[in-house]
C-alpha cells in the first residue's frame, strides 16, 4: 500500500511530504526526477506573483540512500521561499499575530466560512494557509516519485489542458511529441487555440476575473487488472475519482467519454473486443481504459473540471466573521488561471493510485520484484 501524507501552510517554512511503501530499488534523485514536475507545476500562462518568488525543489530527507529508495518511506521538504516575509505572522511560538495579516472576511468558494466554523477559527487565515492551493506542491512531489515507479514498470504519463475559459484545445494526442506540452505556454498540442486562450486570459486579468478549464492525465502502457470489481472502495474509477476531486477548485471527474458518453446510445458507446496473434485489444477506447472499476489494457484517460479561481481583485460580497457586518471578500495574492498547472497535479494523484494499484496487483519488496512479477502477468495476459 503506497501511503501519502503531506503537512504544512502556504506561508510556512516549508510544505514535509511523507510517502510509504515504496518499494526498495527504485532509482530517483530529487534534481532529475522531483523538480522538474515541480516546475511544470509552477509554469502556464496566467500564474500570479508567487510563481516569481518561489522556485520549488525538493529536499530528500530520508528513505533514499545513493540514489536508491530502501524500502523506508521516503520524507521530503520543499521549502517556502516567502517564509521570510510571513515568519512573524505564522510563527508555532505564542504571540500576538500582526492585525494586518489576520483575516476575518470570508471569501467565497474558499474554505475559509465553512472551515472556520468547523475548526472555531475566527482569524481565517488558520482555514485558508492550510486549504491553499500551495499545497498541492506536495501532492506533485509525492507523484513524480509514483510516476518514477509506474515508469520502470513500463507505464508513460502525461498531464495536458483540453480547454481553457470555455475554448476547446483538445486536439490530437501525441505520444511523440510530448516535449510541446513543456513549450505551450497553456501546456495544449493545439497551437490553434492559444492565441484566442491566451487573449482571453489577458481579458480576464484586465476585467479582476479568473478562469477555469477541462485538464486530463493519461497513461499508457496500463496492464489489464489493476482495481477490482468486487468491493465499492476497490474500484479504480472511484479511487481516481476522489483523488481527483480532492485537488482545489476541481468540481468534476470523467473516466473517458462519461459526460458525452451519457447522450448517447450504447451502441455508440462500449468498445468492442477483437483478438488476433497478439492477444486482445479494442478500436475504440471510450471507455478510457477502464470497465467495471478494473483496467483493460487501454489507455487510461482521468479528466476533471476546474472551476475558476476564487480569489477575485474584484472581491464578491461577503460577511465579516466578527463583526458579522457586510463586506467584500478578502483579496489574497492569486492567478489569473492554474489550469496548465492542476493538469501536472492531476498527473500526480493520478499517478499515485496507479502506482498503490500496482503495488496491490504486482506487490513486492523491491522494485525488480514488481518488474519479474508484471512480465509473468503480460505473459499471461497475452495467451489467455
Amino acid at each position: 500500500m503506497l501511503r501519502y501524507l503531506s503537512a504544512g501552510e502556504s506561508h510556512g517554512p516549508a510544505l514535509t511530504v511523507l510517502l510509504d511503501g515504496v518499494p526498495a530499488g527504485l532509482n530517483l534523485i530529487a534534481t532529475e526526477h522531483i523538480d522538474p514536475w515541480l516546475r511544470r507545476r509552477q509554469g502556464g500562462y496566467g500564474r500570479g506573483r508567487r510563481m516569481v518568488i518561489e522556485s520549488d525543489c525538493a529536499k530528500i530527507l530520508g528513505g533514499v540512500r545513493a540514489g536508491q529508495t530502501t524500502g523506508a518511506p521516503v520524507a521530503l521538504q520543499i521549502e517556502n521561499r516567502d517564509w521570510k516575509n510571513w515568519s512573524e505572522t505564522m510563527s508555532p511560538e505564542p504571540g500576538n499575530v500582526p492585525r494586518k495579516r489576520s483575516l476575518t472576511e470570508a471569501r467565497p468558494g474558499h474554505a475559509d466560512l465553512a472551515g472556520g466554523i468547523k475548526y472555531r477559527h475566527k482569524d481565517l487565515r488558520d482555514v485558508l494557509e492550510r486549504a491553499s492551493a500551495r499545497e498541492t506542491a506536495s501532492r506533485v512531489a509525492a507523484g513524480a516519485i509514483a510516476l518514477r515507479l509506474l515508469e520502470h514498470l513500463g507505464l508513460q504519463g502525461c498531464a495536458r489542458v483540453i480547454s481553457l475559459g470555455g475554448i476547446d484545445c483538445s486536439g490530437e494526442m501525441d505520444w511523440d511529441n510530448l516535449h510541446a506540452l513543456d513549450e505551450s505556454p497553456i501546456r495544449s498540442f493545439d497551437a490553434a487555440a492559444e492565441e484566442e486562450i491566451i487573449e482571453r486570459i489577458d481579458q480576464a486579468k484586465h476585467d479582476g476575473d479568473t478562469l477555469g478549464g477541462i485538464i486530463e492525465a493519461r497513461f499508457r502502457g496500463v496492464p489489464v487488472g489493476l482495481g477490482s470489481h468486487t468491493q465499492w472502495d476497490r474500484k479504480l474509477d472511484g479511487r481516481l475519482a476522489q483523488a481527483a476531486l480532492s485537488i482545489q477548485a476541481i468540481k468534476g471527474v470523467e473516466i473517458g467519454d462519461g459526460w458525452h458518453a451519457a447522450s448517447l446510445p450504447g451502441s455508440s458507446v462500449h468498445d468492442a473486443i477483437y483478438h488476433n496473434d497478439e492477444g486482445y485489444f479494442r478500436r475504440t477506447n471510450r471507455s478510457g481504459g477502464l470497465e467495471a472499476g478494473i483496467t483493460t489494457g487501454e489507455e487510461l484517460v482521468v479528466r476533471a473540471a476546474m472551476k475558476p479561481i476564487a480569489t477575485l481583485m474584484k472581491p464578491l460580497p461577503t460577511v465579516d466573521v466578527v463583526s458579522h457586518r457586510a463586506a467584500d471578500a478578502a483579496r489574497e495574492r492569486s492567478d489569473t488561471t492554474a489550469v496548465p498547472a492542476a493538469s501536472i497535479v492531476l498527473l500526480a494523484m493520478t499517478s499515485l493510485i496507479l502506482a498503490d494499484a500496482s503495488l496491490e496487483k504486482f506487490g513486492g519488496d523491491t522494485v525488480q520484484e514488481m518488474v519479474e512479477r508484471l512480465d509473468d502477468h503480460r505473459s499471461y495476459v497475452s495467451q489467455y
